[in-house]
């Protein structure tokens, strides 16, 4: 059978776990398995318990030492099955619903859905934009809104301009390219200019609004415009629509799908949506479900998340 491409085809094809197996294998190992303790390439395939014994050092291993799924008892077809329903509902899927979905509890199915978050975590240390490229750059407050809220807990957002317990978010989008997104401690010129440098390349011309923080940048290695929201949101090329599109699917995730995310978690968040924005293809170059699952699939490898660094009672580690 072809790889699938809709999620009916991914159910069928993945319900032999030998085939998940397969699949994972070619994707982490393409010149075949190498043993994670010493790194060996000579092996023998123990048909019977679904993993390798290295010649070298004797140690068995599976396909899922040293990825998202080591140590689960969550059966490969369901794993999929999940990271599948994840990179391709546009506004995201609840816990509750994988759960459901799956056979599994909510409990399980969130953990999974986190470690797979996991995944969908690019590591880019490029920077985008460059000379003659165009890259908005804005910000965001993620958090409830005040009229849902407790009356006192109301009057105190209303009263500090709306942000009180709202998390700031950036984010940086080159136009025809990638998207950036994370968490900053707030809105001030060192915070918001600082991730400028750290993820954009000199000679980019800047587009962004009339937030006091961005001045200084024009003359500085970029071109800076800026567009007063106040005014107008579009003069020429000289706009920030494409991160407003950006934060209308990431809210519709967060409130429609989510409900209530704690500030811990939203890293995770920003990431998914990012990934799925980073890879939702264009006219000129389509991405089909399946590439886009093949993609994540393959992010898989080095990436370790237990439930005691994702529920804080440990420090996360990062690779």
């Amino acid at each position: 059978m072809d790889k699938p491409k809709t999620l009916q085809q991914a159910i069928r094809y993945f319900s032999d776990e030998q085939v998940c197996i397969d699949t994972i294998a070619a994707l982490r190992w393409p010149n075949g398995p190498v043993c994670p303790k010493c790194g060996h390439k000579e092996h023998y395939y123990l048909a019977s318990q679904r993993r390798w014994k290295c010649k070298e050092c004797y140690k068995q291993f599976s396909v899922k030492v040293g990825t998202i799924f080591e140590d689960s008892a969550i059966p490969l077809d369901k794993w999929l099955a999940a990271l599948w329903m994840l990179v391709n509902c546009k506004n995201g899927i609840s816990s509750y619903e994988v759960g459901r979905d799956l056979g599994i509890t909510q409990k399980s199915a969130w953990f999974v859905l986190q470690r797979l978050r996991l995944a969908l975590q690019s590591g880019s240390v490029s920077k985008v934009g460059g000379k003659g490229k165009h890259v908005e750059v804005d910000e965001t407050f993620i958090g409830g809104a005040a009229r849902f809220m407790h009356p006192e807990r109301k009057k105190r957002m209303i009263t500090e301009r709306g942000v009180k317990d709202k998390t700031a978010v950036m984010g940086i989008l080159e136009r025809g390219g990638e998207v950036r997104a994370m968490m900053i401690p707030n809105r001030k010129k060192h915070a918001v200019q600082g991730n400028i440098r750290a993820h954009v390349k000199a000679g980019s011309a800047i587009y962004s609004d009339a937030l006091m923080s961005y001045q200084g940048l024009k003359g500085q290695d970029f071109a800076h415009e800026v567009i007063d929201h106040a005014e107008k949101y579009v003069d020429g090329q000289v706009h920030t629509n494409g991160l407003e599109n950006f934060w209308s699917l990431v809210k519709r995730g967060l409130k429609g799908t989510y409900i209530s995310v704690e500030p811990f978690h939203l890293f995770r968040y920003l990431d998914e949506q990012v990934y799925r924005y980073n890879n939702r293809g264009s006219k000129e170059i389509p991405v089909n479900d399946g590439e886009r699952f093949q993609k994540a699939l393959s992010q898989i490898a080095g990436k370790r998340l237990t439930f005691a660094e994702v529920t804080g009672k440990v420090q996360e580690t990062t690779t």
